[in-house]
């Protein structure tokens, strides 16, 4: 007669140990598939986080929904069906969430990036330039023409700030290195993204970076053609093992779990949440076999410095395509300078509109 009375006992206190609502209801939005080996990928890899670090909530995800009015009406769906915090993932998402945010205010909108704020909506990032620049620095030491591409899908800050970093980090092993750079006009464009993966190996380029949803094609194409690869959001290194040479993942799912938390305690405030290597929201993903023991050192001993805070990759002299000089010597950008980005710095041939 006293088990059933211990065991009610027990699964009280671990109910008041665990005070996690068991009607909380999350909604995610992708702008691709979940399965994509990307970025969708990374951001649905943070939802399975959160279900897991936080038992009770239960989590609903749309994908393939575009930068249109139909993620408005996705996010109205959620908010019928009684989701109170909603991760809208994809750059274009952000007008929306603030319009739906204005109907809703009892709802909270976490939207990837971007620098508008409300009331009930905030912004949350992990900044890969660091690891973009050390990724850059593996392919200025092991490309042999000095010739370098990047493949991306809009001509975005997030995307313009990750090509500079990249050529900024090769040029600092290698000053004469330059990058090609193709916008490919989409996140997810296979049939493109073998076209110019195919032309830059034609061109001489031997090492592809990329920020396109999925780098499942690039990886393929660059390992048949015979060049080097740079993998981004998610790591990929055992579909190339031939052309890999490292990547930038990112890591949402802490992230995502403080926000809500936050939001739970009633102490959340709409602002700029952003991670980085320190933090690691984003990670340097494994060195190829091909990338010598020395410069793995060397990387490694940069992207301390870099968490230290003893080195930043935002620091002038930094000059435009034509020379311009945008950041002086010494000066260093801010974080909305980064963020609103819209030039490529020298040493990048490409348009920017």
């Amino acid at each position: 007669m006293r088990k059933p009375t211990l065991f009610i006992a027990l699964a009280f206190a671990a109910a008041l140990a665990s005070p996690v609502l068991a009607e909380d209801k999350v909604g995610f939005i992708y702008v691709g598939p979940a399965a994509d080996a990307g970025y969708n990928q990374s951001m649905d890899d943070g939802r399975k986080f959160v279900e897991k670090a936080l038992p009770g909530t239960t989590t609903t995800s749309f994908e393939l929904i575009p930068e249109t009015a139909e993620v408005e009406r996705v996010m109205e769906r959620l908010i019928s069906s009684g989701h109170k915090i909603i991760f809208a993932t994809s750059y274009g998402y952000l007008d929306y969430a603030i319009k739906v945010g204005e109907k809703h205010p009892d709802v909270t909108i976490l939207h990837a990036g971007g620098l508008k704020t409300s009331k009930n909506v905030g912004t949350y990032w992990a900044d890969s330039d660091a690891g973009m620049y050390l990724a850059g620095v593996a392919a200025g030491h092991l490309s042999k023409t000095g010739k370098l591409g990047f493949q991306g899908g809009f001509q975005i800050p997030q995307l313009m700030r990750s090509v500079n970093a990249f050529t900024l980090g090769a040029q600092s092993v290698n000053p004469k290195a330059v990058t090609t750079v193709v916008w490919n006009g989409g996140w997810w464009e296979p049939q493109k993204e073998t076209e110019a993966t195919n032309a830059f190996a034609d061109a001489g380029i031997d090492v592809v970076a990329e920020q396109v949803d999925s780098p499942i094609t690039i990886a393929q194409v660059a390992e048949k053609r015979g060049i080097l690869m740079i993998g981004k959001d998610l790591d990929i290194h055992d579909r190339a093992p031939k052309s890999w040479l490292t990547g930038v993942s990112w890591n949402w799912g802490p992230m995502m779990v403080e926000q809500i938390k936050q939001i739970k305690a009633g102490t959340w405030k709409a602002s700029h949440v952003r991670g980085d290597l320190a933090s690691g929201n984003v990670v340097l993903d494994p060195f190829g076999a091909m990338v010598p023991a020395a410069v793995q050192e060397s990387i490694l001993k940069l992207k301390d410095d870099i968490n230290a805070g003893k080195k930043s990759i935002w620091v002038g002299p930094i000059a435009k395509q034509d020379g311009t000089v945008v950041v002086a010597a010494d000066q260093k950008l801010t974080m909305e300078q980064v963020e609103t980005m819209d030039y490529l710095v020298k040493g990048i041939t490409g348009a920017t509109k």
